[in-house]
């Protein structure tokens, strides 16, 4: 399921034949390889085999089953979107296809995505009477309230150009693009210290959702120290001097 490439971590979710369904099991492993992660991983990606990205949770396993396996169920689920965020590395959803309910959940709780001009994505738990309240909770905060209840009040899809227009995915392009524009991105945020990156990803979660006096009393501190560390005085050093940085080893 997990593949590493240099500074690069690929987590493929490998369920093809169930729309790569978010299972109790399938979450774990997720959960499992992203505890593994090495101390020279500095992106992580998720990405998918298949058609289909994620259709969300496997209906198959979801019925006639106690309170305790659903209790388990969204318990699994939700550590498993939080832990995208606690991470230190940035995380790519890397979307070649459908994300439907926890699926869709997947692609807004990553750091950052990509998506195919084919992908679509969807919301749909009304219609079979399950809302999407566990979805709903990183699409509101990706896409903002009027969009997120569109999707989840009628459960109609939208495609990739509009989740680029809302802000669901940062970038949409062709099929043959999908894997040189996730490179590109990779690339682009290794060349920086890994230490900073963590640094600067935690601060943004801790002051997001503040109020503005509180998130800059929450974030003084953090660029004080950040200013003060190894890694900010190599790089204007660098800067000042006209050549590339040499960040601390970690």
């Amino acid at each position: 399921m997990a593949k590493v490439d240099g500074p690069r971590t690929t987590i493929t979710l490998d369920r093809a034949e169930r729309r790569n369904a978010l299972s109790l099991d399938l979450m774990r492993e997720v959960l499992a390889e992203l505890d593994q992660l090495s101390d020279e991983c500095a992106v992580v990606v998720i990405d998918a085999s298949g058609p289909a990205f994620s259709a969300g949770h496997d209906l198959a396993e979801m019925t006639a089953r106690d309170d305790a396996f659903y209790d388990e169920l969204f318990a699994v689920c939700t550590e498993m979107m939080l832990r995208l965020h606690e991470l230190p590395q940035p995380v790519i959803a890397k979307v070649q296809g459908v994300a439907t309910a926890a699926g869709c959940q997947l692609v807004a709780a990553c750091d950052l995505a990509v998506a195919v001009d084919t992908a679509t994505f969807a919301t749909p738990g009304v219609r079979i009477g399950l809302f999407c309240s566990t979805p709903m909770v990183p699409l509101t905060r990706a896409i903002g309230r009027k969009r997120a209840l569109q999707m989840l009040l009628t459960g109609e899809p939208i495609n990739a150009a509009t989740a680029l227009d809302w802000g669901l995915v940062n970038q949409v392009v062709s099929a043959h693009e999908l894997d040189a524009a996730v490179d590109e991105l990779v690339s682009q945020i290794v060349r920086f210290s890994p230490r900073v990156i963590g640094l600067g990803k935690r601060a943004f979660y801790d002051q997001v959702e503040r109020a503005e006096r509180d998130a800059y009393e929450h974030v003084k501190p953090v660029m004080a120290g950040n200013a003060a560390s190894a890694d900010a005085q190599e790089g204007i050093a660098a800067f000042l001097e006209k050549r590339p940085p040499v960040w601390p080893a970690t």
